[in-house]
């Protein structure tokens, strides 16, 4: 006997080829729409072409990893984490621990801005400002505490807390410094920096810019003249693209994608192990008595979720599924269990919690993580074989989904979201998604409502722990706890992936989905 559609194998052909895809409520948002790059390169020029629009030339708000490829090109931290996941030394040539609450700094000699103008203690107490002034920031969710600076003359100063911050020069890779004149608690578009490239052109709206060589660069110049940064959202348009010769480098590829390239005379793809936590988080703002408040429903929920189907054939082995709340890459990660996937468990248990007729609604905006479409519709199906009536709302980027995340533009049930570890600690991710508060909530800054306080304790304790033993003890202890309240429908971790032209070289691609343009080289 054939097997029904949701007793089948929830492989994405047998998805796209089914009529059923629009039978449950999808309705899909527009995607945004850009044309492609025209034209080749030029021999001193390189050509980039992102997935997801490249909204901002610093981090306050952006969370899409590969941006740090071009922000990095523009300005720079006084620390960076290297392809090891280790701090390296930029700005700054020496940042010690001399006490508890107390970090030693002192910036390199002969360090300026690409107007030739010097760099400032000041530029740096104004940064630090001006990230934890910016409504809805990212960066400032890795912060137990925001340091405050202590200038002791032109090149130096301590960086001071209340309470012990033993991972602040991992923390610290996250703010980009600029002239404090210029700098404001919002996303920067334009202005100096002190990195390799200077920007030229900027076009917000349609995430196109173009970046030349600073002449002034205090360090090493770069190789490459002049890059190109172009927002090309359909994959099969950046496959073309980059086949033809008008890119030289795509980002966040599919598997699809890297098996039409694989093999190819001038075509290389590059692969490694992320530290992205892409996930179906639920709105944990929900009231006491919705169906989504009750830990016991969320994890009703999980096992109707095929998660080795979305791997194996939906993401054809491009990541991993989630065995805990972190990814497993990031130093001080533990196992802490794993999803199953037991559709009639999932009917049984709703059915003895009473909860029938359950309608959820997903949000995403695209390009999230490659094949967010194909897995939301997947989703969909999965949920509907256990009676979960499911919609799916898709948005276009750089629209108004921030507004939808904060709560503030409308009600959601679970989100498609990835989640960010640009330092590689275990420590700096449970910080931004896990540690919630009261006072956090009432700006919107937690993680779509999630406040449990004896975990948020939890992780504070860790984060002042300078034994790193007792750290890691702490954190432990935080995942199992976190793991129990069930925070997500289903969460995995993508390997990053990049292709691009055998002209370019030297892109050591990252765990965190970026590398240093500085080093890149083209081939004559």
């Amino acid at each position: 006997m054939t097997n029904s559609l949701f007793e089948q194998r929830f492989s994405r052909r047998t998805l796209l080829r089914s009529g059923l895809l629009l039978g449950a409520g999808l309705t899909l948002g527009s995607a945004a729409g850009c044309a492609t790059p025209t034209g080749t390169p030029g021999p001193r020029t390189v050509s980039l072409a992102l997935n997801r629009s490249l909204v901002s030339l610093d981090n306050k708000l952006n969370q899409f990893d590969a941006a740090l490829t071009v922000q990095r090109g523009v300005r720079q931290a006084l620390t960076e984490i290297d392809r090891d996941l280790r701090p390296r030394l930029v700005l700054a040539d020496r940042f010690e621990l001399v006490a508890p609450t107390q970090w030693y700094v002192h910036l390199r000699p002969g360090i300026r801005y690409s107007d030739g103008t010097p760099v400032r203690v000041q530029d740096v107490a104004t940064a630090l400002q001006m990230y934890s002034q910016v409504d809805g920031s990212f960066v400032g969710g890795f912060f137990p505490e925001w340091p405050t600076v202590d200038q002791i003359d032109d090149t130096s100063f301590t960086l001071n807390t209340e309470r012990p911050v033993p991972v602040l020069d991992y923390l610290m890779s996250n703010i980009l410094v600029t002239p404090a004149a210029a700098n404001l608690p919002e996303e920067l578009q334009s202005g100096v920096g002190t990195g390799p490239y200077v920007v030229t052109e900027s076009d917000r709206g349609t995430g196109n810019y173009t970046l030349v060589r600073n002449e002034n660069y205090w360090g090493t110049p770069a190789q490459i003249e002049s890059v190109r940064v172009r927002f090309v959202p359909d994959e099969s348009n950046r496959v073309v693209t980059l086949r033809s010769g008008e890119v030289d480098v795509i980002d966040s590829i599919t598997p699809d994608a890297a098996d039409q390239l694989a093999g190819l005379s001038g075509v290389s793809i590059d692969r490694i192990d992320g530290v992205r936590l892409n996930q179906l988080f639920f709105n944990f703002r929900k009231p006491q008595g919705h169906p989504l408040a009750d830990a016991r429903v969320r994890r009703a929920l999980t096992y109707a979720i095929d998660g080795r189907a979305l791997v194996d054939q939906v993401l054809q082995g491009s990541a991993t599924q989630s065995r805990g709340v972190i990814p497993l890459t990031l130093d001080g990660a533990v196992e802490t269990g794993e999803y199953s996937y037991d559709p009639a468990r999932a009917r049984g248990e709703l059915d003895a919690l009473g909860v029938r007729d359950l309608e959820l609604k997903i949000i995403w905006e695209t390009g999230e993580f490659a094949a967010d479409t194909d897995i939301m519709e997947s989703v969909l199906q999965m949920l509907s074989a256990v009676g979960v009536r499911t919609t799916l709302q898709q948005f276009e980027p750089g629209g108004d989904i921030s507004q939808w995340r904060q709560g503030k533009a409308g009600d959601w049930d679970v989100l498609g979201n990835g989640f960010p570890s640009p330092t590689g600690l275990a420590l700096t991710i449970m910080q931004g998604m896990y540690a919630g508060t009261a006072e956090k909530e009432a700006t919107r800054d937690t993680y779509h409502g999630y406040i449990f306080p004896e975990i948020t304790q939890t992780i504070t304790q860790a984060s002042e722990e300078a034994d790193a033993t007792r750290r890691g003890e702490l954190l432990a202890d935080a995942q199992r706890r976190i793991w129990d309240t069930c925070p997500c429908l289903w969460s995995f971790v993508p390997k990053a992936v990049l292709a691009r032209r055998s002209r370019i070289d030297g892109v050591a691609l990252r765990p965190t989905n970026s590398y240093d343009l500085s080093v890149a080289a083209l081939h004559a």
